[in-house]
């Protein structure tokens, strides 16, 4: 089943500024205030609307019918990241895996064609308004076979809690793709070989309305903020991996970044360029 995604933020593969953005690191902890698989996903050649008030709604999907109970996080591991939504490190889930092709690895979290396919769609409750976007997760087959995949799209309507969807390239690194699903376990990773991540203004955007998105980052992003007179202004998150400052507030300023772990990383210098994915000179601790 071919399934639409959110609408795509015009062309997704701009080429990247050619200068890093000067950028300091800023860490520290926040207080939290048998089926067949599916044929495809594809995003939509729309784009949202500037004056959008509420995300795209996701399109629905086929998926397992199978419901697998998440297991619970331990105290330590919620407390080692104080931000995390459903995805705790540390926590080992249970579900099943199906696969779908990716075309060229674009999906509803925007981040436009993967160079790597080892990607997957994440199923609706746990893709959590985009919070799963970006976030490396390392499946693990009962053969043992296990392969790390990066989330890049959700999985909605009849996808488990648990589920994931993956790429027809990923899947097979865990079982013939002829198998269509498979039962496995899989954990949130905090990958060592990152690079720096980029910032991208959503197309349209100006100082009177902007979209930021964050590419490239090791751990899941928990929170972005701008600089708004004295303080900081926590954006809005959009399910297509978009933050929004709908009154233009803090568009071109400096940006504070933090992710599940309650890392912060405030970034300078990034210009309202829409559609470019703009490098900076920092990225979150390995965990």
């Amino acid at each position: 089943m071919v399934v639409a995604n959110p609408p795509r933020a015009g062309a997704a593969t701009a080429a990247p500024h050619t200068t890093a953005t000067a950028a300091t690191a800023v860490a520290g902890v926040e207080q939290a205030s048998p089926s067949p698989a599916p044929t495809g996903r594809r995003p939509a050649s729309a784009s949202p609307s500037p004056t959008a008030r509420s995300a795209a709604p996701s399109a629905r999907a086929a998926g397992a019918s199978a419901r697998p109970q998440p297991t619970r996080a331990p105290l330590a591991a919620a407390a080692a990241a104080p931000l995390a939504g459903r995805i705790v490190p540390g926590t080992t889930r249970q579900g099943v895996a199906t696969h779908y092709d990716a075309a060229d690895g674009d999906g509803a979290c925007l981040f436009g064609p993967s160079a790597d396919m080892m990607i997957a769609a994440m199923n609706t409750a746990d893709y959590e308004t985009s919070k799963a976007c970006g976030a490396y997760v390392r499946v693990r087959a009962a053969s043992g076979a296990s392969v790390t995949v990066r989330i890049v799209n959700e999985c909605p309507g009849d996808c488990a809690v648990g589920q994931l969807d993956l790429s027809v390239q990923a899947f097979a690194k865990l079982a013939a793709p002829a198998a269509g699903r498979i039962a496995v376990s899989w954990e949130l990773v905090s990958p060592a070989g990152a690079g720096t991540l980029s910032v991208r203004y959503k197309t349209g955007s100006s100082r009177y309305w902007c979209g930021i998105q964050v590419l490239g980052h090791r751990n899941p992003v928990a929170r972005l903020e701008v600089r708004s007179g004295s303080g900081w202004l926590a954006l809005p998150r959009t399910s297509y991996n978009y933050f929004l400052s709908e009154k233009g507030s803090g568009c071109g300023g400096s940006l504070r970044i933090t992710d599940i772990y309650g890392e912060r990383l405030t970034v300078d210098g990034i210009a309202v360029k829409p559609n470019v994915a703009q490098p900076t000179r920092v990225q979150f601790a390995a965990h």
